[in-house]
């Protein structure tokens, strides 16, 4: 590790550059031994100072919202592909300006918008979502096939033709996954929707191909993408959101206070769990931190928590080798991903600032937050 943090302010999200660019060169190797369209998905990552370095691996975007759309446009060119569970009329229009590719969430949505991309001067080639009714992932809150889903349509709900005018199918059911989940995925959408597959130009595999994880099957994902290609003559899409940003940075954090209770040190820090690392409470998972390990019996345990008054703000308990002190730095590893995204301003903490070290080891301050950042939001 190169990163001198410190030179870093804390609190900071920190991307070490270095790492973005080895993630990029899987995916391009992907990408060339099999054909399929690596796409950057910004709901997982959307740092747009580091798109000047993904486009020279990537060939576009793909987008949750308008917002989305239009930064991937206007930030990072190429292909812009959007997916929304519904669009909204007053938005379609300017979506359209942004996009190649929208895939619609049902039959429903794609009647009410199609006499629009119909008759627009720019060509748009649209696709359904379609589920599969088969999924692995284990959180309910992260399953896009759970019982009563509203992401997707089974291939009940389409019958034996495409509906005129769709080109493409989309599915996405996997989340930080591997390549044999995809497999037995892929199984089922072609026990489902092979003869749709036959009438399509391109299918979209979504996220969750966590192909730049230590151990992920480089070899085995190239082979499933080259036989869906080559027995549909299909066109192959793939969105992974967190493999892009995959162990590329950090959180600095700086501890604060240290309060006791019971047998348990609560260290209080300058980020916020809740606000700032929200997957961790979310999914939930415990997050690794640099020089740290899982609290041991019969040793002091530090239960690392943020500064909002939220009672669960905060992320597990864990064992230091020298005790911590109020001004200590806590590195916490792999915060690129689905985390800058979902930061919110709760409590009107202030927000950690934005950084680079880049590849010549310099550091680059990105982005800093301030008072204007929280009351915009607001009034």
């Amino acid at each position: 590790m190169s990163i001198n943090f410190k030179e870093v302010p804390s609190a900071c999200f920190v991307l070490e550059e270095s790492k973005l660019r080895r993630n990029l060169e899987i995916m391009k190797r992907v990408q060339d031994a099999s054909g399929v369209n690596i796409i950057l998905a910004l709901k997982g990552f959307a740092m747009y100072s580091t798109f000047g370095l993904i486009k020279q691996y990537l060939h576009g975007t793909t987008a949750s919202s308008l917002h989305e759309a239009r930064l991937g446009f206007e930030e990072f060119g190429d292909e812009v592909h959007a997916y929304s569970p519904a669009y909204f009329e007053d938005e379609f229009d300017e979506l359209m300006r942004y996009c190649n590719h929208i895939t619609f969430n049902s039959p429903a949505q794609w009647n009410r918008f199609k006499s629009k991309i119909q008759e627009g001067e720019k060509k748009i080639s649209c696709a359904i979502r379609i589920n599969p009714e088969y999924s692995e992932v284990e959180t309910d809150l992260y399953n896009p096939c759970a019982i009563g889903t509203r992401l997707g349509v089974t291939a009940d709900q389409l019958g034996d033709t495409l509906p005129e005018g769709i080109e493409g199918l989309h599915f996405h059911t996997l989340c930080e996954s591997d390549s044999y989940a995809l497999e037995r995925t892929l199984k089922e959408v072609e026990a489902k929707f092979s003869h749709l597959l036959r009438q399509a130009k391109w299918l979209n595999m979504g996220g969750g191909h966590l192909m730049t994880r230590e151990g992920y099957d480089i070899e085995h994902l190239i082979g499933l993408i080259k036989y869906m290609r080559e027995k549909y003559n299909i066109n192959i899409i793939m969105e992974p959101g967190s493999a892009v940003a995959w162990d590329t940075g950090y959180l600095i954090a700086t501890v604060q206070d240290i309060i006791e209770s019971k047998s348990v040190h609560a260290a209080i820090l300058d980020v916020s769990i809740a606000a700032h690392m929200p997957d961790c409470i979310e999914m939930p998972y415990k997050p690794k931190i640099l020089g740290a390990e899982d609290a041991r019996a019969g040793h002091p345990a530090y239960r690392i928590g943020g500064t909002t008054c939220l009672a669960g703000d905060y992320v597990g308990d864990y064992y230091f080798e020298k005790s911590l002190q109020p001004g200590d730095r806590l590195v916490f590893n792999d915060m690129m991903h689905y985390t800058m995204v979902k930061t919110t301003t709760f409590n009107g903490v202030r927000h950690p600032s934005i950084g680079i070290w880049h590849e010549d080891d310099t550091f680059e301050l990105v982005k800093t937050f301030g008072y204007e950042s929280y009351k915009h939001k607001l009034s």
